[in-house]
């Protein structure tokens, strides 16, 4: 199946996007692969991505990158999470499938089979 309506929001140097990303096609699925590193996604994407996968800013934050301590966003709100993210794609959790079902944070990459198409 080449789905080209299945798009991953990825990150080649996390082993879990590649792992995301391989499960994809193994599956016969080949996705549309946003670095979203070098193709950030702009706010209304980024907002509309997190509200489709169900959560929340705070959810898909990386609080374990350096800029994260040096922005000081332990007691930021969600606005503020949502800048942190624009301005330092690095800061978002990975990867994110979207596919016509749905959107899933794939941690663990079997999340993806929630949304799968059949």
């Amino acid at each position: 199946m080449n789905d080209v309506t299945v798009k991953i929001y990825h990150n080649p140097r996390c082993s879990k996007s590649r792992g995301a990303l391989a499960r994809l096609q193994a599956a016969g699925i080949a996705p549309q692969v946003v670095n979203y590193l070098e193709t950030p996604p702009d706010r209304a994407t980024l907002v509309a991505l997190i509200a489709a996968a169900g959560l929340t800013p705070r959810e898909v934050v990386r609080s374990k990158e350096a800029i994260y301590a040096e922005l000081g966003l332990d007691a930021a709100d969600d606005a503020a999470l949502i800048e942190a993210l624009l301005a330092h794609p690095i800061l978002l959790e990975r990867p994110f499938v979207v596919t016509p079902k749905g959107a899933r944070l794939c941690r663990p990459p079997e999340r993806m089979d929630e949304i799968l198409p059949t």
